[in-house]
């Protein structure tokens, strides 16, 4: 039985347009949605794969974008058997940017040993230091600073944190000019290299230029590839657009501006009418490139992410949500919401609905191309996220929805101990406690959590009829599978997790217990 929508579940900010919805949105079954296209196979495309979004599709991690060669679109290019899929790379001694929280646990690791114990605090602080300061020097005045607009167009196109208006204006230039227009501090105390985000997206974009020198943005790279056709195009945005709700627990709505990237970072949260505006533009301009077949990826559910840990049992017993969501290393006992950031159960469930609302436009986009003869394709990724959430819908079948049923691991993930969930990731110096799918960010996923993404869109490519091919050229037959055993074996954190996490965790939660300052860094920072 349906449930309904009563007063005490709005939040009193919520605008208008966001329609509050008592269970979450039903997934398509279908990614043709039950509309049949016929596809013009005669040509060749000499690119296979593009991919444009965020840092989904980018390959972040842990808190940096490093290892680009495992991105989902990287190990779909490798099932393809297609060795031309060019990405941008991060190699720095602090392994990526801005912050790489596994490479940093590491070194601390070196440092102290098995366990973070009290004396030990002042050297981990001072390596901490060391190791900010040697990254931030790479990046701001060292090699990483030098960039390079010969060679050709990226084949992914996704730069983190961005989002449909970044997707749709934002090019090399763009972020060429702030970083030239913005002095050089090399702060004693925040070690954090300036405007990594700029720094990350030339990389990515520099080679994105027309005839003339003119630099493009992702969608305009997109079709400037397209002139010598692609095959897939893969488009994967809109988690930005709702996300920083979650990293500030502050939900601010889109409102004037929303549009101009200069001063739209002021919100949070965009509305669905703004969502479905920004949307309406980039799907113009898909329809200008040249792709045999297009699969558009719905956004997941930004509050199952662990970075926001739920407190408390849920609000009810039919409920999906917690009373509070708050920082991951807050345990129920101390949480105060006088004292500590957090989101309310009537926030959360307005992120969800808006983001419910974004999802039907994008599957409208899909019918509405479909029916126009494009062979476009909806990927939902935010089912995915749903069976996967394991505080959320596990082991309460009062909460789950109809539709709803528990995501089936590989069978490699299901034989690892634990079984990787969606948790917080958690280890120590007898190996992982719980987590798996998430990386160190509580974000962003690790390298099997990418894997399960890539193959779903595997699946979706399939049903496109996609030829994959084997490191020999031979063509794939049957359903293409992922190996996750070799996957199992590259993720760093799933396979040699980092032995001083819980520690650092622990560490946290004392610190800002004792002091309550995170409140206070969160508004600073956004």
């Amino acid at each position: 039985m349906a449930k309904t929508v009563n007063s005490a579940m709005i939040d009193d900010k919520t605008p208008p347009d966001v329609i509050i919805r008592a269970e979450p949105r039903q997934p398509e079954s279908d990614p043709t949605l039950g509309i049949p296209v016929q596809v013009d196979r005669q040509s060749t495309p000499k690119h296979r794969l593009v991919t444009i979004g965020d840092s989904l599709t980018h390959g972040f991690q842990s808190g940096a974008i490093f290892h680009t060669d495992l991105s989902y679109a990287a190990m779909i290019a490798h099932e393809l058997g297609w060795k031309e899929f060019r990405y941008p790379t991060y190699n720095s001694p602090g392994d990526g940017l801005p912050l790489n929280l596994e490479a940093l646990a590491r070194n601390l690791e070196k440092q102290v040993g098995d366990e973070l114990t009290w004396w030990k605090i002042p050297s981990a602080l001072l390596e901490t230091r060391k190791f900010l300061d040697q990254s931030e020097d790479f990046w701001e005045r060292g090699a990483g600073s030098q960039f390079s607009a010969r060679g050709e167009i990226n084949h992914n196109l996704a730069v983190y944190g961005w989002d449909l208006r970044n997707t749709l204006s934002r090019n090399a230039d763009i972020c060429l000019d702030i970083l030239r227009s913005s002095p050089l501090k090399d702060n004693f105390i925040r070690q954090v290299v300036d405007h990594h985000n700029e720094r990350s997206a030339v990389r990515v974009l520099n080679t994105a230029r027309d005839a003339n020198g003119k630099a493009l943005s992702p969608l305009q790279a997109a079709q400037a590839l397209s002139d010598e056709e692609i095959e897939t195009l893969i488009i994967f945005i809109g988690a930005n657009n709702a996300l920083g709700s979650i990293l500030t627990f502050n939900v601010q709505w889109s409102d004037v501006g929303y549009d101009d990237m200069d001063i739209n970072d002021r919100y949070t949260v965009w509305r669905p009418i703004h969502f479905q505006a920004e949307l309406d533009q980039i799907v113009e301009q898909v329809k200008q490139i040249r792709a045999r077949h297009v699969i558009w990826c719905t956004v997941p559910h930004v509050t199952i992410v662990p970075f926001a840990r739920g407190v408390g049992e849920k609000v009810t017993p039919q409920s999906r949500y917690f009373p509070y969501y708050t920082l991951f290393w807050i345990k129920d006992e101390p949480f105060k919401p006088s004292k500590h950031p957090h989101l309310t159960a009537n926030e959360a469930r307005a992120i969800d609905s808006a983001i419910d609302q974004y999802n039907d436009s994008i599957a409208n986009a899909v019918r509405e191309g479909r029916k126009q003869g494009k062979d476009w394709y909806l990927f939902e990724m935010v089912e995915v996220l749903d069976r996967l959430a394991s505080r959320r819908f596990f082991n309460q079948p009062q909460v789950q929805p109809e539709w709803w049923s528990p995501y089936e691991l590989p069978p490699a993930l299901q034989a690892l101990n634990p079984v990787p969930d969606s948790r917080f990731f958690r280890s120590n110096a007898r190996g992982r406690i719980e987590g798996g799918l998430f990386s160190l960010d509580g974000i962003h996923a690790t390298t099997v959590g990418y894997g399960v993404i890539a193959q779903e869109l595997i699946k979706v490519m399939q049903t496109a009829g996609i030829d994959f091919y084997d490191a020999q050229g031979q063509k794939r037959s049957g359903e293409v599978q992922i190996d996750f055993d070799r996957l199992t074996a590259i993720d760093t954190l799933v396979s040699r997790p980092p032995r001083l996490i819980q520690d650092v965790i622990n560490l946290l939660s004392w610190f800002d217990s004792t002091f309550g300052v995170m409140n206070n860094v969160l508004k600073s920072n956004y």
